[in-house]
């Protein structure tokens, strides 16, 4: 698989279209402890960017991309990783999809909707996820992370593709587009620590 590894930032001369695929990977899921260690970006025309975060770093190419609203940007689980960008790259993230929340939509049927089984599901090809719990703050960083890091932005664009054919089917794309708008505040939320569900709870 190929892919290009760049410090704290994308290259300003870099190509990116209409739409990109993106992920992250931190040292854990606490917002307020943990630190941003990669960012993923896959483009239309599947090129892979892995960007290598520093401790204190700063990234305004992406930041620029991130907060750029012509430009759409795919996530799997986009609430945690639209999160880990606000918060420290600093930066508004819009015109977001989450596939994660698409297929809860349009695959009513079934309970799983990691990205694992969708790939598995639409494309017949299977992901490893050995690497997904390893130890991503290391200073330098093994091929077999690279490798499965990037494999998690590479079929984000197709999903979408199949997933946007059932919600347009089911009449459910509009429940999406509205939840898709309302992520980076529910995300601003996680970061300040407030508990959504009690939130909207009755009591």
């Amino acid at each position: 698989m190929k892919y290009f590894l760049h410090e704290n930032d994308l290259p300003k001369d870099i190509k990116i279209g209409k739409s990109i695929a993106i992920d992250t990977e931190t040292t854990g899921l606490n917002l307020r402890r943990d630190r941003l260690c990669l960012i993923q970006v896959c483009t239309e025309k599947k090129e892979i960017h892995l960007i290598k975060i520093k401790k204190k770093s700063s990234s305004p190419v992406l930041a620029n991309i991130l907060s750029d609203n012509k430009i759409l940007k795919i996530f799997h689980f986009a609430r945690f990783d639209i999160a880990v960008l606000m918060n420290q790259i600093k930066c508004d993230v819009l015109n977001i999809y989450c596939t994660k929340i698409a297929s809860k939509l349009a695959r009513t049927s079934s309970d799983n909707h990691s990205l694992k089984n969708l790939v598995s599901h639409f494309l017949s090809i299977e992901i490893p996820k050995f690497e997904q719990t390893s130890d991503w703050g290391s200073d330098k960083l093994t091929k077999s992370q690279l490798e499965y890091a990037a494999s998690d932005v590479l079929y984000l664009h197709q999903l979408k593709d199949f997933l946007d054919k059932i919600l347009i089917r089911e009449e459910r794309q509009k429940i999406a587009e509205n939840i898709f708008i309302f992520l980076p505040q529910l995300s601003s939320l996680d970061i300040e620590g407030w508990d959504i569900n009690n939130l909207m709870s009755h009591k």
